[in-house]
């Protein structure tokens, strides 16, 4: 099974939390980190805008990349919200295992 930490940022922590929760219940993701805030510098427009967002790391796998990545999309209130994807290399056995059960239960309905 291939496993991925999937990161996004989000303008206000209640809006962080709840699409944390969205994302939960549709078990597209085993679980949600949520930091913050945290202070983000990029390109916007021509300029370089700075704010404070959460940054929101989550666990989930390959096989569910396109639908969170939609799902973001759809709940996000940002243009371009961020939706990246990072490999796990490994993990310990048994969080692994429950991090593709937590996951996986909506695969098999």
């Amino acid at each position: 099974m291939a496993y991925r930490l999937a990161l996004s940022t989000m303008n206000d922590r209640r809006g962080a939390e709840e699409l944390a929760r969205a994302l939960l219940a549709d078990h597209l993701v085993a679980c949600v980190n949520i930091l913050g805030p945290v202070t983000s510098l990029y390109h916007w427009h021509g300029n370089i805008a700075q704010d404070q967002e959460y940054l929101l790391i989550m666990k989930t796998m390959v096989s569910r990349e396109e639908a969170l990545t939609t799902r973001i999309q759809e709940l996000h209130p940002y243009d371009v919200p961020e939706v990246l994807f990072v490999p796990i290399e490994a993990g310990s056995p048994g969080y692994l295992q429950w991090l593709a059960a937590a996951v996986t239960l909506s695969e098999a309905r």
